[in-house]
């Protein structure tokens, strides 16, 4: 058996985070930061989305963060920021800002962006 077959098998399997986002860095809401809270609409799940969007859509039955929403899918926030800003856009998913966070909050933030 040869090992690098499967790794090469294992790299053709990845999606570059540019082809979630078609190229785009910068999303179409602003005001996103790492801790905004991201809830998906009970129709977002039977609309018809990319494989990425159709995740956040059912990660964020509950609500999620950016920043574990980019844990969630391996990548970047920013990444993270893009899809949801699109969901956000179409209608699929709200958010809102806490005016405050917890102690705990923003250590589990931490921990979920150094995971990345």
């Amino acid at each position: 058996m040869n090992d690098s077959t499967g790794a090469d098998e294992a790299d053709a399997q990845v999606v570059r985070p540019f082809m979630m986002t078609a190229g785009r860095t910068t999303p179409l809401v602003d005001g996103l930061r790492i801790e905004t809270l991201v809830r998906a609409t009970p129709a977002a799940l039977s609309a018809p989305l990319r494989f990425e969007l159709e995740r956040v859509v059912r990660l964020c039955q509950r609500p999620y963060s950016i920043a574990e929403i980019g844990a969630a899918l391996r990548v970047p926030v920013g990444v993270a920021r893009v899809l949801v800003s699109d969901l956000v856009a179409a209608g699929h998913v709200t958010v809102s800002q806490g005016s405050e966070l917890s102690i705990s909050a923003i250590e589990r933030i931490r921990d979920l962006v150094r995971a990345l």
